[in-house]
């Protein structure tokens, strides 16, 4: 761990949850504007299309969800970064016959070249 690292971790212990995120396989991805990180953006696959993503705009600022093959969302919360993990980790992988399944809204669609 960088010297950087270690700071950043003693004056935002929640980011330890990232790590742990990042280390069970998540992916994540930083938006930088004018130098200044705004938010970041995580993703997990499952197979047969399935996705759990998390936006981070500060400790108290996320979003979670999961969605299916089709884009539909079958959960969502919004909360501190700690009540998300802590909400997509209590989710049944979606092979699970307790996973939720209902759609409750749909994701944008991707753009066609």
């Amino acid at each position: 761990m960088t010297p950087e690292q270690a700071a950043a971790l003693t004056e935002f212990p929640e980011l330890q949850r990232l790590i742990d995120l990042r280390d069970a396989g998540w992916m994540f991805l930083p938006t930088v504007v004018d130098g200044e990180l705004v938010q970041v953006h995580g993703v997990r696959t499952w197979p047969e299309g399935w996705a759990d993503a998390l936006r981070v705009r500060y400790t108290t600022d996320a979003a979670g969800l999961r969605n299916d093959h089709t884009g539909g969302i079958t959960w969502q919360r919004e909360g501190t970064l700690t009540e998300i993990i802590d909400g997509l980790i209590a989710l049944p992988a979606p092979s699970n016959r307790l996973a939720p399944r209902l759609v409750i809204a749909r994701g944008p669609l991707p753009r066609s070249a």
